[in-house]
């Protein structure tokens, strides 16, 4: 991950959220790194950390993303420039799957490239059992939306309840890969105990996000 940033062409700060984790181990690339700053925690679940961690956020726009993943060379200038010259608040692109082997294989998203109007994204979003309508670690936005529509309060799937960021303002989504999504055996999501709650975590995201919609349909 922290690779992919030095190769981004805008400026950028990036916050880990050590969830527990020494902070020993983390890697001299990093510790050495001005723009990277730790935020050291007990350990408290992905969600908790991932939100304290958007306290410290002193940027205008964010992006989640996951340590062992990687942004494509032009993520943030393609998005940055796009969000600012459309007026929107927020730009999303399509995820790859990046595999051992070095292979990628492109995933595009259930919502149309385009500019999108608030909550239009949840639409392509029908049933919780159903492909999650955009990939939330593609989304840059502004910092103060996303903290209104943060990770959620789950032990898994928290970001699935980030995607409610579409909900708030337009946004545009870009028909070109952003986010490279690395594949291997240590993932959470490979594990046999994941798909426990996989089902009531999606349910909980959906409804968030669709309740999020109404409300906003209702006082607009």
């Amino acid at each position: 991950m922290h690779a992919s940033l030095t190769r981004q062409s805008v400026p950028w700060e990036a916050v880990v959220a050590l969830d527990g984790a020494d902070p020993a181990r983390l890697p001299a690339a990093l510790s050495r790194d001005p723009r990277v700053r730790t935020l050291e925690l007990p350990p408290v679940g992905a969600a908790c950390a991932r939100n304290l961690a958007l306290n410290t956020v002193r940027t205008e726009y964010v992006n989640w993303a996951d340590d062992d993943d990687e942004f494509a060379d032009d993520a943030m200038a393609l998005r940055l420039h796009t969000l600012e010259e459309a007026g929107v608040g927020w730009c999303a692109g399509y995820s790859q799957d990046l595999h051992a082997d070095g292979t990628l294989r492109l995933w595009r998203c259930p919502t149309p490239p385009g500019r999108h109007e608030a909550g239009e994204v949840w639409t392509y979003w029908k049933d919780p059992a159903d492909t999650i309508p955009l990939g939330p670690t593609t989304i840059l936005a502004r910092t103060d939306l996303v903290r209104a529509a943060p990770m959620g309060g789950l032990v898994q799937g928290e970001d699935y309840c980030a995607l409610a960021v579409t909900c708030l303002a337009p946004g545009v989504v870009l028909p070109v890969p952003v986010y490279r999504y690395r594949k291997h055996a240590g993932q959470m999501t490979a594990q046999d105990s994941y798909g426990q709650l996989e089902a009531s975590a999606r349910a909980f995201a959906h409804r968030f996000g669709a309740s999020l919609r109404t409300a906003f349909a209702q006082s607009a």
